[in-house]
């Protein structure tokens, strides 16, 4: 075994991270799960939605014949709701083509909707214990440390070299144990601001350390001026305090999850109001901004209050009014629900 997972697995025996809810038990559909739920988000907020989607769809059978807004219900408020509609669509293929099980071959894994190179690493390794590496963005932040490489690790040259040295990295003995240690020292030690070297286990043959470059590698990705973009939110209110609700396209962010109707102005929004339900009144709530990762979205709220229903909405599929426990089993924005429970 080479030194650098030599010393990364004794660090793992003592301050390792083995009580997470999907290593036990560690299942291919539990690490799968688990990886995805954990792209771009952190382990403490992961770890109660990882509860509630598995106390709810158990078993990849499970998730392939749930109801759509009840998987999108299960994911609201992770974000990047794609992730949940690939979770379910490569489940159905399983279902359809594998026996109902993640297969255990790796151009097949890859294969599947929303597993990528590293995710189908880590399932294999964490799940089955065969020998693939992962560069995950905590193993993508060690590496470039540890050996000094400069460039922002998602550029194709850099993340090239990167997958070179996380392969030729990665042992043939206790291959769960070196992902889930490579992982967790990103996450504990080898964060982004303030990594704690003194104690970590890779210290003495770390380039950044050795050199003091750890505030500036990984390199920074080249900036881009994000956008913003203005919305109204209609929020119609009939006597029964129900709400109604919109089901998106099925294109754009927010794609066929039940959100609240919107207009680009105020004279838009009492025409797209009026063509709903009969109104006589509105209030301007307070605007808040929703950042994205490619632009952020102002969004002014008007409250429509004591809103009759038209009668053609009871046949629009598209609509619907629902009160909170409604609102509920539905998959609804994180800021849209938020925005609801606050009214």
């Amino acid at each position: 075994m080479n030194p650098f997972a030599t010393a990364l697995l004794a660090w793992f025996d003592e301050h390792g991270r083995k009580d997470l809810p999907w290593q036990h038990p560690r299942d291919a559909y539990r690490v799968w799960l688990s990886e995805v739920m954990l792209q771009q988000t952190q382990v403490v907020t992961v770890i109660p939605y990882f509860q509630r989607f598995v106390a709810a769809l158990p078993t990849l059978r499970d998730l392939a014949a749930a109801d759509e807004d009840t998987v999108l219900a299960l994911w609201s408020g992770l974000g990047y709701y794609r992730r949940a509609r690939f979770l379910q669509r490569a489940a159905q293929i399983c279902v359809a083509q594998h026996d109902g099980e993640l297969p255990r071959d790796f151009d097949a894994l890859s294969a599947l909707p929303g597993i990528g190179r590293s995710t189908a690493g880590a399932i294999l390794a964490q799940a089955h214990g065969l020998r693939f590496a992962i560069l995950d963005g905590n193993v993508k932040r060690v590496l470039t440390r540890h050996l000094g490489i400069h460039g922002h690790p998602g550029q194709s040259a850099v993340e090239k070299l990167l997958w070179q040295h996380a392969d030729a990295l990665t042992p043939a003995d206790r291959v769960a144990d070196y992902t889930q240690a490579i992982m967790d020292l990103g996450a504990t030690l080898c964060v982004r601001t303030r990594p704690q070297c003194d104690a970590c286990p890779l210290a003495a043959t770390c380039v950044a350390k050795r050199d003091g470059l750890t505030s500036q590698l990984p390199s920074a990705k080249p900036s881009k001026r994000v956008p913003t973009r203005d919305t109204v939110m209609l929020i119609l209110r009939d006597a029964q305090g129900r709400v109604l609700l919109e089901r998106r396209g099925p294109q754009g962010v927010w794609s066929g999850l039940w959100s609240l109707p919107e207009a680009s102005n105020h004279d838009e929004a009492w025409r797209t109001a009026q063509s709903l339900a009969q109104i006589d009144d509105a209030q301007s709530l307070p605007s808040f901004v929703h950042v994205f990762s490619h632009y952020r979205l102002k969004v002014e709220p008007v409250l429509f209050d004591e809103a009759t229903a038209h009668r053609r909405i009871a046949d629009n599929a598209g609509h619907r009014w629902c009160d909170a426990g409604e609102r509920a089993a539905l998959g609804l924005p994180a800021p849209v629900r938020s925005l609801l429970q606050d009214l």
